[in-house]
């Protein structure tokens, strides 16, 4: 093999590219705008370098740099020019070029430079495996999950500042935890109608009782019992200023909005991921509690099994491995998990797990055991330990391309 080796770096506006021969000698640098235009005159560049030497391999490397090198890859990828030259395409993490860099001294930090250090780490070789963008429905499904998580993380925020802001007009409510769910309809209803812990206080109980009914549309077993706790919560409750009151009336009004919006937002990537897993097969969907939602999650960052060479492999690629503390004799039992991995693959597959534990008994009853090994972090560890367990499960499926039976 005789390679020419691209160090990229990636910006929103331009790409610095430096091109080395592979005897690590310069060959050029330049810089190109972030654009369709821009990458036609680089891989004319590398052509030009890759006749001139009589080079038979192009290998290129870019730093994985929020999305501004996306594009860059898919045009790479699909550029026919590049094909008859073995063309391989690594996208590198950040922090293992900046270690890679700490090895030489007194290097400035600017673009031209970053791009030959991802240039002769290319060249070292000690890289990970080539990009993978084999079927395009896995990226096409990887874009909803993702967008889905995000929504999922900003739902979570969202409530907990409700919740804190929540306090401050209604704190016995929130302390005693009237409602079994804090965000349901009645419950929304009733923080959101009442001006005041004042005015809850003072509502006639039969027609609080009324209310919760038709909010809650009959729901509530025992509507009386529910209005008698609100009435017992509001009246020992904090009373604000009626200024400060007004304000947080306001402030709780529009994160409600907020609330209800992501929830739709939600509902509709669900329905999108759904019609998106029609188009593979999906033999996940087979394990009891594993809707198509989470078995989207854990398909669209994983795509082809192959590319895996094991279980371990799969498990550490999702961040569900820990770290070794070894000297000598001596080896540590307590270790923590690995801080590298793909979060939304471990996401999905913590999900997974936790669906598992309720609605299988193997799998519950190793997550309560897990639980009841330790004093502190119970939840914490025992989840990652099941969700460690599950993508055993998820691999040996995808790999035989089978759909599970439960053990008899």
């Amino acid at each position: 093999m005789n390679p020419l080796y691209v160090g990229i770096d990636v910006s929103s506006k331009s790409n610095v590219i430096y091109l080395m021969l592979p005897d690590g000698a310069k060959h050029s640098c330049f810089s190109v705008a972030n654009s369709q235009d821009g990458y036609s005159q680089m891989v004319k560049r590398i052509l030009s370098a890759v006749t001139s030497r009589s080079l038979d391999t192009v290998v290129i490397g870019l730093e994985a740099t929020s999305v501004y090198g996306d594009n860059l890859v898919f045009f790479l990828r699909e550029d026919a020019s590049l094909a008859p030259f073995n063309r391989k395409i690594h996208v590198l993490n950040p922090k293992q070029v900046k270690n890679f860099k700490e090895a030489y001294n007194d290097l400035p930090k600017n673009d031209y430079v970053d791009s030959f250090v991802i240039a002769d780490c290319l060249r070292f070789g000690r890289i990970n495996k080539e990009v993978y963008l084999g079927d395009y429905r896995y990226k096409a499904l990887q874009n909803l999950t993702r967008a889905r998580f995000f929504a999922v993380q900003n739902l979570v925020k969202e409530k907990q500042r409700f919740i804190n802001v929540l306090f401050k007009k209604y704190s016995t409510m929130t302390q005693e935890k009237v409602f079994s769910d804090t965000f349901s309809t009645t419950a929304l209803a009733v923080y959101e109608e009442f001006e005041s812990a004042e005015a809850l206080a003072a509502m006639d109980l039969q027609e609080l009782t009324d209310f919760i009914m038709e909010k809650g549309k009959n729901r509530f077993p025992n509507p009386d019992a529910v209005a008698k706790a609100i009435l017992k919560a509001a009246r020992s409750s904090y009373r604000l200023p009626k200024t400060v009151n007004d304000s947080i009336n306001q402030v709780l009004s529009i994160s409600i909005t907020s609330i209800k919006a992501l929830d739709a937002q939600i509902k509709e990537f669900n329905k999108a991921i759904e019609a998106q897993m029609e188009l593979l097969p999906n033999v996940l969907i087979s394990i009891p509690g594993i809707g198509p939602v989470i078995s989207a999650g854990i398909m669209a960052e994983i795509g082809d099994i192959n590319r895996f060479p094991g279980q371990a492999q799969l498990g550490k690629y999702a961040g569900l491995a820990w770290t070794q503390n070894q000297s000598g004799d001596f080896e540590a039992e307590n270790t923590k998990l690995i801080r590298s991995g793909n979060r939304f693959l471990k996401y999905y597959l913590c999900e997974g797990a936790l669906s598992l534990v309720r609605c299988d008994t193997e799998y519950s009853s190793f997550y309560h055991s897990k639980y009841k090994e330790v004093n502190r972090h119970q939840h914490k560890r025992a989840l990652a330990l099941t969700a460690r367990k599950f993508v055993r499960l998820v691999f040996r499926l995808l790999k035989d391309n089978r759909l599970y039976r439960a053990a008899e």
